[in-house]
């Protein structure tokens, strides 16, 4: 117990945008329970800081928006939404407000908070390493302290005179160094024997809808290679699950009359062999041969999961525009295994390279335990090292000394 709970009870708001920012809250709940055992947790999250204990004001999925040509049609309703969680927040007079990862939500709610007087800790550091490094000036305006997963962040911050603490990264002591396959299997109920491949193409529904079909129009194609191929494809909520099984529904029109072509047959036969799976990603990732994953936080779990994997993105447009155009973007390599190394270890096909073809001919290299796969299985050995750390626990300490502080 922290020597600084209160005699009636700390309180605290964490707000997570999305299910991995819902997957930390969870272990953060976790521990700052144990440190605060009469606390009261409210926020913005999923089922997993909810059954942490985390009283919730709205499910994470009215924040779920991709690229910044979908955040502008959404722009009105994310803004009151904003204007919500500050006088929601204000109202409970926390010890400290915790905004998880969703800096284009959380950092603006946190400097309103700040402003007021609100303790503000913003936990997962925003990419300044690969999105302009002086966004530390504003971010030490919105939040008191960062917590940072990644090593070569704190550093960064430092240079801004803006307190960070490195906690590591908490799935980097959830993953065991060598996951076992078969025992995945078997929690997931599928067949122990078999090649399985992990399809994961993201938790935001306009993610599903962007990369379902080129994703599984890859998996076909790969298929013909490896006829016994079987798909495992997580969903992290309700509503990108029924998008994923439009997306399915879509995937090639009816034959004329009686006749069956054979791609229709090839397209049902793939069907036929994918298993969507409510959440229980991590096993999935266990339980695969090989991945194919939207970039993001996916490719970390991958990475830990030990698992070899391809990284495939698409972005809209006028986005993807925006982005190159302006030069916002100030990095090369996009996946965190590649980040961390700092050299390609994980093949990245995004924007106009993310096409069948090419994530097909990709997968199929990775398939091969002997040859690119079995490669990267060994460098991620070396980084999931590197990533251990004081994880929720840490993060709780850091939340516990910034309550304390007059």
């Amino acid at each position: 117990m922290d020597q600084n709970a209160k005699p009636g009870g700390n309180r605290f708001v964490i707000v997570a945008c999305e299910a991995s920012g819902d997957l930390l809250g969870e272990g953060l709940a976790e521990a700052l329970r144990e440190r605060f055992p009469d606390c009261r947790l409210e926020g913005i999250g999923g089922a997993r800081m909810e059954a942490a204990g985390v009283e919730l004001w709205h499910r994470y999925d009215v924040l779920n928006v991709m690229g910044i040509a979908e955040v502008l049609k959404h722009l009105p309703r994310l803004l009151r939404l904003r204007k919500e969680v500050v006088a929601r927040s204000l109202a409970a007079d926390p010890d400290v407000f915790i905004g998880i990862d969703g800096p284009d939500f959380n950092l603006g709610v946190e400097k309103r908070l700040k402003a007021k007087g609100v303790k503000t800790v913003h936990y997962v550091s925003p990419s300044i390493w690969a999105w302009r490094e002086g966004r530390a000036k504003k971010i030490k305006a919105a939040a008191d302290r960062v917590l940072c997963l990644f090593p070569m962040e704190a550093p960064i911050y430092a240079r801004y005179d803006m307190p960070a603490t490195y906690v590591g990264h908490p799935l980097a002591n959830t993953f065991e160094t060598d996951p076992d396959k078969v025992e995945a299997r078997v929690r997931l109920n599928i067949s122990r024997y078999g090649q399985w491949l992990g399809l994961l193409p993201g938790s935001r529904v306009s993610e599903v809808n962007q990369l379902g079909r080129i994703f599984m129009q890859a998996a076909l194609l790969v298929r013909r290679q490896h006829p016994g191929l079987h798909l495992l494809v997580p969903m992290a909520n309700e509503r990108s699950k029924e998008a994923f099984l439009g997306v399915l529904d879509r995937l090639h029109e009816p034959g004329d009359g009686d006749s069956i072509r054979a791609e229709e047959r090839e397209w049902a036969a793939l069907r036929a062999n994918t298993s969507v799976v409510d959440g229980k990603s991590h096993d999935v990732m266990k339980a695969a041969d090989a991945l194919l994953l939207a970039s993001g936080t996916a490719a970390l779990e991958g990475m830990l999961a030990k698992r070899p994997m391809v990284v495939a993105y698409r972005i809209a447009p006028l986005t993807h525009f925006i982005v190159k155009g302006l030069g916002i973007l100030k990095i090369n390599r996009y996946s965190l295994p590649n980040i961390l190394a700092d050299k390609p270890i994980v093949p990245e096909l995004m924007q106009d390279d993310c096409t069948p073809d090419s994530i097909a001919k990709t997968l199929l290299g990775m398939l091969d335990e002997s040859g690119a796969g079995a490669a990267q299985v060994a460098h991620f050995h070396e980084q999931h090292e590197r990533l251990r750390g004081t994880g929720s626990a840490g993060a709780a300490e850091a939340i516990g000394e910034v309550a304390a502080r007059s």
